[in-house]
Protein backbone atom coordinates (compact mmCIF):
# COMPACT_ATOMS: atom_id res chain seq x y z
CA UNK A 1 0.00 0.00 0.00
CA UNK A 2 0.91 3.68 -0.52
CA UNK A 3 2.24 5.88 1.94
CA UNK A 4 0.51 9.06 2.15
CA UNK A 5 2.39 12.06 3.56
CA UNK A 6 1.18 13.60 6.68
CA UNK A 7 1.96 17.14 5.42
CA UNK A 8 4.96 18.30 7.10
CA UNK A 9 4.78 15.78 9.55
CA UNK A 10 6.25 12.77 7.09
CA UNK A 11 9.61 12.52 6.05
CA UNK A 12 11.14 12.46 9.65
CA UNK A 13 10.27 16.13 10.24
CA UNK A 14 9.35 16.50 14.06
CA UNK A 15 5.86 17.71 15.22
CA UNK A 16 5.75 18.78 18.88
CA UNK A 17 3.11 18.28 20.84
CA UNK A 18 3.12 20.54 23.95
CA UNK A 19 5.87 22.66 23.70
CA UNK A 20 6.36 23.60 26.73
CA UNK A 21 5.77 19.69 28.22
CA UNK A 22 8.40 18.48 26.22
CA UNK A 23 10.82 20.66 26.36
CA UNK A 24 12.55 18.65 29.29
CA UNK A 25 12.54 16.18 27.09
CA UNK A 26 14.39 17.48 23.75
CA UNK A 27 17.09 18.42 26.56
CA UNK A 28 17.35 15.23 27.82
CA UNK A 29 17.74 13.76 24.52
CA UNK A 30 20.69 15.85 23.62
CA UNK A 31 22.21 15.60 26.78
CA UNK A 32 22.05 11.51 26.29
CA UNK A 33 22.31 11.06 22.65
CA UNK A 34 26.04 9.49 22.95
CA UNK A 35 24.39 6.83 25.02
CA UNK A 36 22.04 5.54 21.78
CA UNK A 37 24.25 6.97 19.13
CA UNK A 38 21.81 4.99 16.63
CA UNK A 39 19.65 6.18 13.85
CA UNK A 40 17.33 5.42 10.56
CA UNK A 41 17.04 6.36 7.19
CA UNK A 42 14.30 4.59 4.75
CA UNK A 43 14.37 6.10 0.93
CA UNK A 44 11.93 4.62 -0.83
CA UNK A 45 11.98 1.58 0.62
CA UNK A 46 8.50 -1.17 0.48
CA UNK A 47 7.76 -4.45 1.57
CA UNK A 48 5.48 -7.25 0.55
CA UNK A 49 3.40 -9.68 2.58
CA UNK A 50 2.53 -13.05 0.63
CA UNK A 51 4.40 -12.31 -2.50
CA UNK A 52 2.06 -8.86 -3.12
CA UNK A 53 3.19 -5.32 -2.72
CA UNK A 54 1.85 -3.61 0.48
CA UNK A 55 3.81 -0.69 1.56
CA UNK A 56 5.67 1.47 -1.38
CA UNK A 57 8.01 5.03 -1.39
CA UNK A 58 8.46 5.40 2.26
CA UNK A 59 10.86 7.71 3.35
CA UNK A 60 11.70 8.37 6.82
CA UNK A 61 15.03 9.89 8.68
CA UNK A 62 15.12 9.26 12.62
CA UNK A 63 18.07 10.45 14.54
CA UNK A 64 18.90 9.80 18.10
CA UNK A 65 16.02 10.59 20.07
CA UNK A 66 13.38 10.34 17.33
CA UNK A 67 9.98 8.26 17.12
CA UNK A 68 7.88 8.05 14.22
CA UNK A 69 3.76 7.27 14.60
CA UNK A 70 2.33 4.79 11.90
CA UNK A 71 -1.39 5.40 11.01
CA UNK A 72 -3.43 3.43 8.32
CA UNK A 73 -7.05 1.48 8.34
CA UNK A 74 -5.79 -2.70 9.01
CA UNK A 75 -4.13 -3.88 6.51
CA UNK A 76 -2.76 -1.17 5.03
CA UNK A 77 0.79 -2.59 5.94
CA UNK A 78 1.54 -0.80 9.49
CA UNK A 79 2.92 -4.73 11.23
CA UNK A 80 4.51 -5.41 7.84
CA UNK A 81 6.74 -2.60 8.01
CA UNK A 82 7.82 -2.84 11.71
CA UNK A 83 8.38 -6.37 10.67
CA UNK A 84 11.07 -4.99 8.19
CA UNK A 85 12.51 -2.45 10.21
CA UNK A 86 13.08 -5.68 12.60
CA UNK A 87 14.64 -7.37 10.44
CA UNK A 88 11.73 -10.19 10.36
CA UNK A 89 11.23 -9.62 6.43
CA UNK A 90 13.44 -8.48 3.84
CA UNK A 91 12.65 -5.15 1.92
CA UNK A 92 11.11 -5.28 -1.19
CA UNK A 93 12.70 -1.93 -2.52
CA UNK A 94 14.08 0.94 -1.65
CA UNK A 95 16.92 1.05 1.15
CA UNK A 96 16.67 0.29 4.96
CA UNK A 97 19.97 1.53 6.73
CA UNK A 98 20.41 1.41 10.39
CA UNK A 99 23.14 3.59 11.56
CA UNK A 100 25.06 2.38 15.35
CA UNK A 101 28.28 5.11 15.19
CA UNK A 102 29.79 5.30 12.14
CA UNK A 103 28.91 1.61 11.64
CA UNK A 104 25.75 1.59 8.86
CA UNK A 105 23.98 -1.80 8.25
CA UNK A 106 20.78 -3.32 7.23
CA UNK A 107 17.83 -4.66 9.91
CA UNK A 108 18.82 -7.97 9.66
CA UNK A 109 22.28 -7.56 11.48
CA UNK A 110 20.96 -4.90 13.66
CA UNK A 111 18.56 -7.51 15.50
CA UNK A 112 19.87 -7.63 18.66
CA UNK A 113 19.41 -3.60 19.40
CA UNK A 114 15.41 -4.09 19.04
CA UNK A 115 12.77 -4.59 21.33
CA UNK A 116 9.76 -5.97 19.43
CA UNK A 117 6.33 -5.82 21.11
CA UNK A 118 3.92 -7.28 18.44
CA UNK A 119 -0.29 -6.91 18.63
CA UNK A 120 -0.88 -10.02 20.11
CA UNK A 121 -0.13 -10.70 23.54
CA UNK A 122 2.54 -13.06 25.24
CA UNK A 123 1.66 -12.82 28.70
CA UNK A 124 1.48 -16.51 30.19
CA UNK A 125 -2.30 -16.61 32.33
CA UNK A 126 -0.75 -18.75 34.59
CA UNK A 127 1.95 -16.86 35.89
CA UNK A 128 1.34 -14.31 38.15
CA UNK A 129 2.30 -10.51 36.87
CA UNK A 130 5.47 -10.81 38.61
CA UNK A 131 6.51 -14.10 37.28
CA UNK A 132 5.92 -13.40 33.54
CA UNK A 133 8.29 -10.43 33.68
CA UNK A 134 11.10 -12.42 35.77
CA UNK A 135 10.28 -15.09 32.71
CA UNK A 136 11.31 -12.24 30.22
CA UNK A 137 14.30 -10.97 32.38
CA UNK A 138 15.85 -14.30 32.26
CA UNK A 139 15.56 -14.20 28.26
CA UNK A 140 17.47 -10.80 28.48
CA UNK A 141 19.81 -12.02 30.51
CA UNK A 142 19.13 -10.22 33.44
CA UNK A 143 18.81 -12.29 36.64
CA UNK A 144 18.67 -13.08 40.16
CA UNK A 145 18.36 -9.39 42.22
CA UNK A 146 18.89 -7.09 39.38
CA UNK A 147 16.29 -9.17 38.15
CA UNK A 148 13.69 -8.77 40.80
CA UNK A 149 14.47 -5.21 41.35
CA UNK A 150 14.28 -4.30 37.81
CA UNK A 151 10.89 -6.38 37.56
CA UNK A 152 9.43 -4.41 40.36
CA UNK A 153 10.22 -1.13 39.39
CA UNK A 154 8.78 -1.66 35.89
CA UNK A 155 5.33 -3.13 37.73
CA UNK A 156 5.34 0.23 39.55
CA UNK A 157 5.78 2.28 36.69
CA UNK A 158 2.94 0.36 34.51
CA UNK A 159 0.76 0.47 37.66
CA UNK A 160 0.90 -2.81 38.45
CA UNK A 161 2.66 -3.17 42.08
CA UNK A 162 -0.66 -3.63 43.87
CA UNK A 163 -1.70 -6.40 41.46
CA UNK A 164 2.11 -8.24 40.90
CA UNK A 165 1.29 -11.81 42.83
CA UNK A 166 -1.95 -11.59 40.94
CA UNK A 167 -2.36 -14.28 37.88
CA UNK A 168 -2.47 -12.56 34.93
CA UNK A 169 -5.21 -14.71 33.57
CA UNK A 170 -7.15 -12.73 36.57
CA UNK A 171 -6.24 -9.37 35.13
CA UNK A 172 -7.83 -7.41 32.49
CA UNK A 173 -6.69 -6.78 28.63
CA UNK A 174 -5.37 -3.86 29.11
CA UNK A 175 -3.51 -5.21 32.39
CA UNK A 176 -2.11 -8.16 30.85
CA UNK A 177 -1.14 -5.18 28.01
CA UNK A 178 0.71 -3.31 30.54
CA UNK A 179 2.76 -6.35 31.33
CA UNK A 180 3.70 -7.13 27.38
CA UNK A 181 5.13 -3.25 28.24
CA UNK A 182 7.31 -4.01 30.94
CA UNK A 183 9.40 -6.56 28.54
CA UNK A 184 10.85 -3.00 27.32
CA UNK A 185 11.83 -1.49 30.44
CA UNK A 186 13.52 -4.98 31.07
CA UNK A 187 15.07 -5.78 27.69
CA UNK A 188 16.95 -2.12 27.30
CA UNK A 189 17.67 -1.67 23.81
CA UNK A 190 17.70 1.43 21.87
CA UNK A 191 15.19 0.69 19.78
CA UNK A 192 11.49 0.39 20.19
CA UNK A 193 8.90 -1.21 17.23
CA UNK A 194 5.48 -1.24 19.16
CA UNK A 195 2.31 -2.31 17.33
CA UNK A 196 -0.41 -0.96 19.02
CA UNK A 197 0.94 -0.32 22.27
CA UNK A 198 -2.34 1.11 23.46
CA UNK A 199 -4.82 -1.35 22.83
CA UNK A 200 -6.97 -2.50 25.38
CA UNK A 201 -5.88 0.66 27.36
CA UNK A 202 -7.50 3.15 29.35
CA UNK A 203 -6.78 6.99 29.54
CA UNK A 204 -4.44 6.68 32.15
CA UNK A 205 -2.57 3.40 30.29
CA UNK A 206 -2.49 5.83 27.45
CA UNK A 207 -0.51 8.40 29.34
CA UNK A 208 2.02 5.51 31.25
CA UNK A 209 2.85 4.26 27.73
CA UNK A 210 3.76 7.74 26.12
CA UNK A 211 5.53 9.03 29.20
CA UNK A 212 7.56 5.77 28.82
CA UNK A 213 8.44 6.43 25.38
CA UNK A 214 9.15 9.97 26.11
CA UNK A 215 11.80 8.72 28.69
CA UNK A 216 13.15 5.91 26.28
CA UNK A 217 13.33 8.90 23.51
CA UNK A 218 15.20 11.37 26.11
CA UNK A 219 17.87 8.89 26.72
CA UNK A 220 18.75 8.57 23.23
CA UNK A 221 16.52 5.72 22.12
CA UNK A 222 14.61 5.53 18.90
CA UNK A 223 11.17 4.06 18.64
CA UNK A 224 8.44 3.49 15.57
CA UNK A 225 5.12 3.05 16.66
CA UNK A 226 2.32 1.50 14.96
CA UNK A 227 -1.15 2.81 16.16
CA UNK A 228 -4.79 3.82 15.47
CA UNK A 229 -4.74 6.00 18.91
CA UNK A 230 -2.17 9.47 18.20
CA UNK A 231 0.11 9.16 21.52
CA UNK A 232 1.11 12.06 23.26
CA UNK A 233 4.62 12.39 22.21
CA UNK A 234 7.22 14.43 19.93
CA UNK A 235 7.30 12.42 16.45
CA UNK A 236 7.04 12.29 12.87
CA UNK A 237 4.09 11.22 11.21
CA UNK A 238 3.07 8.71 8.25
CA UNK A 239 0.27 7.67 7.04
CA UNK A 240 -0.40 4.09 4.90
CA UNK A 241 -3.07 4.29 2.80
CA UNK A 242 -4.60 0.71 0.69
Amino acid sequence: MSRKGAGADAGGSMRRHSADRHSANRSSADRNAARHDIGLRMAGAGCDRAGAPIVRGVDLTLEPGGAAQLFGPNGSGKSSLLAMLGGHIAPAEGAVVWRRGALECGPAPFVRSVFFLGHEASVKPALTAEENLLFWASLYGVAGAEARRAVAVALERLGLGRLKGMRAGRLSAGQRRRIDLGRALLARRPVWLLDEPVAALDADGDRIVSAMIADHLGAGGLAVIATHDRLDIASSMLELAL
